[in-house]
């Protein structure tokens, strides 16, 4: 049952990935705040997965990177999420990961509160992106957990 709340939630943090990807893409031109935020997303969710596996990460939380090497980091995080979220029991999710933060600071989690967070601060990041795109005259692409549901943007103001 929670399985499928994660198993969810991380299909939903691949489509918006790769959906801020198409809008980067498609952008007038990219600013480099937005890049930077963009990897900032992959580069964290990259380092959360280290720290989940007890491995070291090869990027940073803040790594500089291309949109080609977005690209296949998003890819090769959404594969692992995944295999993570389908793997989930209730005795997993309760595991408790000890980690430090890019501060050095030590700290335990519970594998669950990790994965929420994970989904929930690419959310935030996401929606800065769109902001600063349409703040350039860009049209993002709509990147909400309701438009990934049902397959149809939400709604949005009318002028």
């Amino acid at each position: 049952m929670m399985n499928d709340r994660f198993t969810k939630l991380f299909e939903h943090l691949a489509w918006a990935d790769a959906r801020v990807l198409q809008s980067l893409r498609g952008a007038q031109s990219v600013l480099k705040k937005d890049l930077d935020l963009y990897a900032h997303i992959l580069g964290s969710e990259h380092v959360w997965l280290s720290r989940i596996n007890g491995t070291a990460p090869k990027l940073a939380v803040w790594p500089s990177l291309t949109l080609d090497e977005c690209e296949r980091l998003a890819g090769e995080n959404a594969v692992a999420y995944q295999k993570l979220a389908s793997d989930l029991t209730p005795e997993t999710k309760q595991r408790p990961i000890t980690y430090r933060n890019s501060a050095g600071d030590q700290f335990t989690s519970t594998l669950e509160d990790i994965l929420t967070h994970v989904s929930l601060h690419a959310a935030y990041h996401r929606g800065q992106i769109a902001a600063s795109l349409r703040a350039a005259g860009d049209t993002p692409s709509p990147t909400d957990y309701i438009a990934f549901v049902r397959n149809a943007p939400a709604a949005t103001r009318k002028r």
